[in-house]
């Protein structure tokens, strides 16, 4: 038989060994992986530049806005489904309170701004006194009337309502309500006390200084050396008593400290945030600061969680450094990844989002801290429209 002489006898084996030759492979396979790398880097540049120019369009209008957030960009996704989440729990609490009641926290502090003003007027709060004694009514149903003593929350509601009856002049619903406290208080049987509006003992000076408050903030820096020492819980729990006393919008106080010690836990979850990277083998102490959304009826109050959460956290920090302790205040980002492994290690509701990480421990007098230069005075205030 003749052989066709454009075709090379051997080419089809030669291919075939070219083919199954290992550095021919891994040549092949870099070269794939090249391409495909090119093209993502192709698409990601694309997809930037769409992203631009629709942000670009969208900001121009809330319209525009919403479609870009709700067709485009998923990023508040997560936010929008803990705000809902945090509405349906705070429903749910009114009926079954547990440790504490939000509506009755939030009133009682409200009935506590109407007891202050000056001059005080005969009749206030009128539209909410109902839902308040509701609400102290429901929780004292939960109550044991023989303990020998109620919690903290219960007196200081039984003290204000107390006194608004006192002061305030019958209304219908002013009348009603009274009626029902006064049945309510005989079966909880709480002892008159002393939570109500004072007036501050100022006679003295305080005993901080703003020249030792501003040497405590000089002092304290971001400190990611730490001794491998344990740290007592009594001193972090004396912080957190300091943090408690941060103001908190109707003093709802929307946060939890989250303490990790445990050396396996601690670097489970040392993991998750971002920025411990070099450092984050030397901790001894992970504190995560978690909002919860759960104590607001609206929208409105949204970012609350995180506004209360920090002010906390800076009583906590300020309070470590004056028992000889240091902090590094940890950014928690908005990864969806990121936020699912955290909610599972910790076992979060759906309305209970991070707001920061701390890392807590003793100051290696030997580590170096950065010098993180701040602002001057003239670049962080302006007073009226200088």
């Amino acid at each position: 038989m003749s052989q066709n002489p454009d075709v090379s006898p051997t080419s089809h084996d030669d291919g075939q060994r070219l083919s199954d030759s290992p550095s021919e492979l891994v040549g092949l396979r870099r070269g794939a992986g090249r391409v495909a790398r090119k093209l993502k880097r192709r698409l990601s540049a694309l997809w930037s530049h769409a992203d631009r120019r629709l942000s670009m369009w969208a900001s121009g209008s809330t319209l525009g806005s919403r479609l870009y957030y709700a067709f485009w960009n998923s990023a508040f996704g997560r936010e929008q489904q803990a705000v809902l989440r945090g509405r349906a729990q705070y429903a749910s609490d009114l009926a079954n309170p547990k440790e504490t009641s939000v509506r009755l926290r939030r009133n009682c502090h409200r009935l506590e701004k109407g007891l202050l003003m000056v001059p005080r007027r005969e009749v206030f709060a009128a539209e909410y006194i109902g839902e308040t004694v509701d609400s102290y009514c429901t929780i004292g149903r939960h109550c044991d009337v023989e303990q020998d003593e109620l919690s903290p929350e219960m007196q200081w509601a039984y003290d204000v309502l107390s006194k608004y009856f006192q002061v305030v002049v019958d209304t219908p619903p002013i009348a009603e309500a009274r009626k029902k406290f006064e049945q309510a208080a005989k079966l909880v049987r709480c002892p008159p006390g002393e939570c109500v509006p004072y007036q501050r003992d100022l006679s003295g000076e305080p005993r901080v200084s703003i020249v030792d408050l501003i040497s405590l903030a000089k002092r304290r820096r971001s400190v990611r050396w730490f001794l491998p020492r344990p740290v007592p819980r009594e001193m972090i729990d004396a912080a957190i008593e300091v943090a408690g006393q941060s103001p908190s919008a109707c003093n709802r106080q929307p946060f939890q400290f989250r303490i990790f010690d445990d050396p396996e836990l601690v670097q489970r979850v040392v993991q998750l945030p971002m920025g411990t990277a070099g450092y984050g083998h030397n901790i001894p102490v992970m504190v995560v600061l978690i909002g919860q959304q759960r104590n607001y009826f609206d929208e409105r109050d949204r970012h609350l969680i995180y506004i209360d959460g920090s002010l906390a956290t800076m009583g906590f920090v300020y309070a470590l450094e004056a028992q000889g302790l240091s902090s590094c205040c940890i950014n928690w980002p908005d990864i969806e990844s990121r936020e699912a492994a955290l909610g599972e290690l910790l076992g979060l509701s759906g309305d209970e989002r991070a707001v920061m990480c701390l890392a807590v421990g003793y100051p290696d007098p030997e580590g170096l801290v950065a010098y993180s230069q701040k602002k001057p005075l003239g670049q962080l205030r302006r007073y009226n429209f200088e």
